[in-house]
Parts: C-alpha cells; structure tokens; sequence
C-alpha cells in the first residue's frame, strides 16, 4: 500500500505540500511528524497553565452541589469563591459514575422483583395467555349484548 503511496509522492512531485511529503529513508508509519508541536509554540506558553484554562470559575449553584455530592468539599463553606474547571469536570465524571452504578443497581433490583411476581403469578395459575382470553370472552360477551339490544 505505501508503495503506491510513493509512487503517487514521486509522479506528483512539487504539486504536493510541503507538510504532507515524506522524508525519504523514513518510515512511513513511524513518522510523527505532523504530531510534533514547533518549538516556538511551546515557549509562548507557560507549562503550568494551558492557553485555553481559566484561571478561576465561579461555581454555579449546582456545581456547588455536584461539588459537595462528590465529596470534593465537606461543607457547602468550604468551597471556594472561584474553583478550576477540572475540579468541576472531575465532580460531573464522579457523579456520572456513581449515578450509572445507582442505574445497575436498579435494574438489578427491578429484574429480581419481577422473577418473584412472575414465580408468585404461576403459583396462581396466572399467565397472560389466560387473562388475553377473559378479555376477549369479555368484549364479545360485551359485542353480543350490545347487538342484541339494538332493536
């Protein structure tokens, strides 16, 4: 496949872009270059803050909430007037995590339950078979009676 890749380099020569050449002698599927950032980049910013980081949120309401449900904070005081963003995103993954666990748990719950009312239906001779038959012994009985009273 990378032969013809190439090839293709080769025949088309300088109508390529200079980024998407490959080097020759290098592996193709070893080069990382387009995954190395420039230096200059690099020194622009500190690496102690990204470019894109606010430096203080003030948490909302519910992210106070979120915050203390997640164990973050013991006490709604002790929160802080501007809290990181990534302290708030980490408290949303924790409460995503233990609202899926409380889910199972649910379901778990709710399938348990429903083997003991089908299990305690059979000891009473119920199935649906049965109860669709009444009813439509039921609605021709009902058919029946209303045809007969039409004069």
């Amino acid at each position: 496949m990378w032969g013809r890749a190439d090839r293709a380099v080769k025949l088309l020569g300088r109508n390529i872009p200079s980024i998407l050449k490959m080097t020759k002698g290098v592996d193709p599927k070893i080069s990382r270059r387009l995954c190395i950032k420039p230096q200059e980049e690099g020194q622009l910013h500190p690496r102690s803050q990204s470019p894109l980081r606010v430096p203080g949120h003030k948490p909302t309401d519910w992210e106070k909430r979120f915050l203390l449900w997640a164990g973050h904070f013991k006490k709604p005081e002790d929160i802080p007037e501007t809290v990181s963003i990534e302290t708030i995103r980490a408290a949303k993954t924790t409460l995503r995590v233990k609202f899926s666990y409380v889910m199972i748990v649910l379901t778990i719950v709710g399938c348990i339950v429903m083997v003991i009312k089908g299990k305690q239906a059979v000891k009473r001779h119920e199935s649906l078979t049965n109860i669709n038959l009444e009813k439509k012994a039921q609605w021709r009985e009902e058919a029946t009676q209303s045809t007969s009273a039409k004069p």
